[in-house]
């Protein structure tokens, strides 16, 4: 894949509520129409914050284009931290099982938005997200595997640097596909 390709990108996201905001917005989503749709919401409020976003009226989220469901989450996630159920700043001295434990029990964040935190946010070199479309597309194209328990039984033995593997299935799906993504 480097050899055709090159190098992939290894992204990089800052920790917080703004990334799990804006990562919310991805799920199931092309990267830059959730980009569209988290800088109309940022500019609605002074500043990208729980306390500002939890306040701010379910017809304002609507007119930046966000859907109910993803208001309810984004919502969710900023009450849990006003209620101090989590504790982001807290996350980057957890293991990987820990932290998915409990951004887990967060109303909309499930395992690909945790997967992504922890690689993009948190740096964890041993997450393959399984729950990605073009990372399981990846593995079906060049390795000819069908089934995600496959795939996560295969995918063991690139343990402990999955999330570079996954950095490369990302890559090789994007250039294959003439894509640019910024993330």
């Amino acid at each position: 894949m480097i050899e055709t390709y090159g190098i992939p990108l290894i992204p990089k996201r800052v920790q917080g509520f703004e990334t799990l905001a804006l990562l919310i917005l991805e799920q199931q989503v092309s990267i830059d129409s959730a980009k569209a749709t988290y800088n109309k919401l940022k500019n609605q409020v002074e500043i990208f914050s729980p306390e500002n976003l939890i306040i701010l009226s379910d017809e304002n989220f609507r007119t930046c284009g966000v859907s109910r469901q993803k208001t309810k989450y984004i919502k969710c996630l900023a009450e849990a931290i006003l209620e101090k159920t989590i504790d982001l700043e807290s996350l980057p001295l957890k293991s990987a099982e820990i932290v998915r434990q409990e951004l887990i029990q967060i109303k909309g964040i499930g395992n690909w938005t945790i997967d992504v935190y922890l690689m993009f946010s948190l740096n964890s070199q041993d997450i393959l997200p399984l729950g990605d479309i073009a990372v399981v597309n990846t593995i079906k194209e060049l390795l000819d595997i069908h089934e995600k328990a496959e795939m996560d039984v295969y995918t063991q033995k690139w343990s402990p640097f999955r999330s570079m593997a996954t950095f490369l299935l990302w890559h090789h799906y994007l250039q294959k596909r003439n894509r640019k993504v910024e993330y």
